[in-house]
């Protein structure tokens, strides 16, 4: 966000304002600590905003403070309606294109008058929003928010509950501080949110250590799963509808299951392939390591994107040809897969 943009934003946000803060569909840890922690700093401004989700979000983020204040697009409709209808400012949080929503709330958004704030990290945003703050050499969205609000220069109105919120949603978004785009002003900045009240041990606890029975049993049976294509550095993972009904699958269930795949010595590309009956679709999420772009190969042959090492995607096909395809792909790619394996 250039300086005239930064200060007409200032402008707007020292006089009242209907304020809407959105992530993503099926927000991750990232999306709802960037869109909760800028809820409490904006309530900390004297500000009043509402954080409208797009859908559900996974009982693991459940316990985030300001969770029982949020409205739920899709089982709140018409409460989320008359607040975007009503709203002068909207943030759009941790995404860049409105279709990342999903479609209907996605054509409710491109329809409004409001003008939009856009703070993310994924590559290649739309042209939406006068209001934007893109930067994808940042680990998450949430450290976008904490320099967002430096560059405000309002970092004495930390509260503990933004700062818990934008740890979360780091710590989630890095793996646990071990992906390569942590940086030392990554480190930097964490710090200034455990001394503003954030609580990393207890956060920590919180998102990775309350899994339910039927998770683990469903962890199991994802890794029994497993392929590896060993000539291609590549292996993936297939969840059909029978083996998520069979673990009582709650949203959330599958997170991060992926880099169990990209875990294995020698693998550089991973992916997970999960039926969704509801939608008639397979989910899919990449991994990579090095210089290979899941980004593009997801944008290239599977209707997503993201960042290079991190992306997602989908296909309309039927799980076993979806598998079949992506196969089919990794050899089409194997030489550029192979030429980022370090050994």
């Amino acid at each position: 966000m250039d300086l005239v943009a930064l200060n007409k934003l200032k402008v707007l946000l020292e006089a009242p304002q209907n304020i809407v803060i959105v992530p993503h569909r099926n927000p991750d840890g990232d999306a709802m600590g960037s869109s909760l922690g800028m809820f409490w700093f904006l309530k900390s401004m004297g500000l009043n905003s509402q954080v409208i989700l797009p859908n559900e979000i996974p009982d693991f983020l459940k316990w985030m403070p300001g969770v029982e204040n949020t409205l739920n697009f899709e089982k709140q409709n018409n409460q989320s309606i008359k607040a975007l209808d009503e709203a002068s400012l909207i943030f759009l949080l941790d995404f860049n294109a409105f279709h990342r929503v999903g479609d209907v709330m996605g054509e409710k958004l491109s329809s409004l008058s409001a003008e939009f704030v856009m703070i993310d990290h994924h590559q290649e945003p739309d042209d939406i929003t006068e209001f934007m703050y893109s930067d994808t050499s940042i680990c998450a969205t949430c450290e976008m928010i904490f320099h967002f609000i430096k560059k405000l220069e309002k970092t004495e109105l930390i509260c503990p509950k933004t700062a818990t919120c934008l740890y979360t949603g780091i710590m989630t978004d890095t793996g646990s501080f071990k992906f390569g785009s942590t940086t030392a002003l990554t480190h930097r900045v964490v710090a200034e949110l455990i001394d503003k009240g954030a609580n990393n041990s207890q956060i920590h606890s919180k998102v990775f250590d309350q899994n339910s029975y039927d998770r683990l049993q469903l962890l199991g049976k994802s890794l029994s799963n497993m392929v590896r294509m060993e000539s291609c550095r590549t292996a993936y993972i297939c969840l059909s509808d029978e083996d998520l009904k069979a673990h009582n699958f709650q949203k959330g269930d599958t997170e991060g299951v992926v880099n169990y795949a990209l875990s294995i010595k020698g693998v550089v590309l991973a992916a997970i392939f999960i039926e969704d009956k509801n939608q008639n679709i397979i989910k899919i999420s990449f991994r990579s390591r090095g210089d290979f772009s899941v980004n593009r190969f997801a944008r290239s042959y599977f209707e997503g994107g993201g960042h290079d090492n991190a992306a997602g995607g989908r296909s309309l096909l039927s799980l076993e040809d979806t598998a079949k395809r992506f196969v089919e792909l990794v050899e089409l790619n194997k030489d550029a897969i192979l030429a980022t394996y370090e050994d």
